[in-house]
């Protein structure tokens, strides 16, 4: 005759792995948006403002409030690469 309590080991087994499995999601979830939350359902504007802080600070989340660019920001922009390559093969 089973004992109630017999399927408690395996029942905390799987729970553990499910809590581990979570806490292993958030914390690389975290760390890969530098400590704050993810961002869902991202259009144009939110990604090229992604791209631009990435430009600005150097992180994909790293924002600035100083509202004048650094002098670097001129010339780390993909577009003259881009007009550079258009230019070589029109």
């Amino acid at each position: 005759m089973p004992v109630p309590f017999e399927s408690f080991v395996p029942f905390v087994i799987i729970s553990g792995m499910f809590l581990a499995t979570a806490t292993g999601i958030r914390y690389a979830q975290t760390k890969r948006n530098e400590g704050k939350a993810v961002r869902y359902s991202l259009d144009d504007w939110d990604r090229k403002m992604m791209v631009r802080d990435k430009q600005l600070t150097g992180t994909m989340r790293g924002q600035v409030d100083n509202p004048i660019a650094p002098p670097e920001f001129k010339v780390n922009s993909s577009w003259k690469v881009y007009e550079s390559l258009r230019n070589d093969f029109a």
